[in-house]
């Protein structure tokens, strides 16, 4: 197929600073594969990047991605043009001395972003097309959609991955009560993964409508933590003791803190959303010392995890679909950024869609 030659990206220009503009569609070093997104999911950590002005411009964000593969250059052993894929934009040297103790997301390889659409790699998910480098191609980067399965969906692979192992990292298990500290999509995501490991959830938000998804997907209790305590709600539900596990998918010190609190002696507190260096809160450490809590952290997806990832979205073992709450084209980018980044009771996945993703 004849390919154009120029795309239309959201270009991160500074702090707040989206703008639509026309770049060059990038060409294919050998054992690189070009995809034609379709969607692209909205993610917190592009949030963050954006609003804040973390790196240095100019960058095309966007890492929750599908699409289909619309070219290939020399050795891509296993994939072809028409081929429709999830993409991953970090994938560990196998036998990294952080790999081999099971730490991909440490492994200077992972720490490589591989896919871009232009500019310094981002993910390039806000573009029409992007380029996958030769390590991702490799090294199990990609994911096969399968035919009957939406392109939105398909945008769940990467995050359900990172959830799927925090929840496997805090070690919850069947009969364990766990309460998710933050209820927008990870949360739920969060929600959802544990259910699936047989363990009972509560769900801790502000936001009413939150609260009520999150009933809707299968929590036990939900807590607004601005009118009641979070130790005393979970310490109400098991005889005194607190939860077994807390999974923290909110910013901030405060969520953190009362994630300690309400977690019984013995206890795990996963955090999740802290992903900005130079954030702080205030601990009772003698409790978490004395409790005999851990205090853990989980940062993005593990290789190990790919397939069974794959697996939860596309049979369906959780719901992603009722998760995406707004749809937008790629020319309003900035405008799903914007919304995305006031949480509201109608707000949770937003997605940038384009092509094949309209309707799929």
């Amino acid at each position: 197929m004849t390919l154009p030659t120029t795309q239309q990206a959201a270009v991160y220009r500074g702090k707040d600073d989206l703008r639509i503009e026309e770049i060059p569609v990038p060409e294919l070093a050998e054992g690189e594969v070009l995809v034609r997104v379709a969607a692209c999911g909205v993610c917190g950590t592009d949030i963050k990047k954006v609003r804040l002005g973390l790196h240095e411009p100019p960058r095309i964000y966007g890492h929750e991605t599908a699409g289909t593969i619309v070219a290939t250059r020399g050795d891509v052993d296993g994939w072809t043009e028409g081929d429709r894929v999830a993409l991953y934009h970090h994938v560990p040297e196998r036998d990294s001395w952080y790999s081999r103790r099971r730490l991909f997301a440490q492994c200077p390889q992972y720490q490589k972003t591989g896919i871009t659409a232009g500019f310094e790699a981002a993910g390039g998910g806000y573009a029409e097309y992007v380029r996958v480098m030769p390590w991702i191609v490799a090294e199990g980067g990609l994911t096969a959609v399968p035919g009957g399965v939406s392109f939105e969906d398909a945008t769940f692979v990467e995050p359900v991955n990172t959830a799927l192992k925090a929840v496997r990292l805090a070690g919850v298990d069947e009969g364990d009560l766990v309460v998710v500290v933050g209820l927008g999509s990870i949360g739920l995501i969060l929600m959802q993964l544990a259910a699936r490991e047989g363990a009972e959830v509560v769900g801790s938000d502000p936001l009413p409508g939150r609260r009520q998804r999150a009933r809707d997907m299968g929590a036990i209790d939900t807590i607004d933590p601005l009118s009641r305590d979070l130790g005393e709600a979970c310490r109400e539900l098991t005889r005194g003791r607190g939860a077994d596990h807390a999974l923290v998918a909110a910013p901030g010190g405060v969520p953190v803190s009362e994630a300690v609190g309400a977690t019984r002696p013995g206890g795990t507190v996963l955090l999740f959303a802290n992903t900005r260096r130079g954030e702080s809160a205030q601990l009772d450490v003698g409790d978490l010392c004395m409790g005999e809590k851990r205090l853990l952290g989980s940062y993005s997806a593990s290789v190990d995890l790919a397939e069974e990832a794959a697996r939860v979205v596309f049979d369906g073992e959780i719901d992603v679909s009722s998760l995406i709450s707004d749809r937008y084209p790629l020319a309003k980018t900035a405008e799903a950024f914007a919304h995305a980044a006031e949480p509201g009771d109608d707000v949770c996945k937003v997605m940038v869609l384009q092509g094949e993703g309209f309707g799929d």
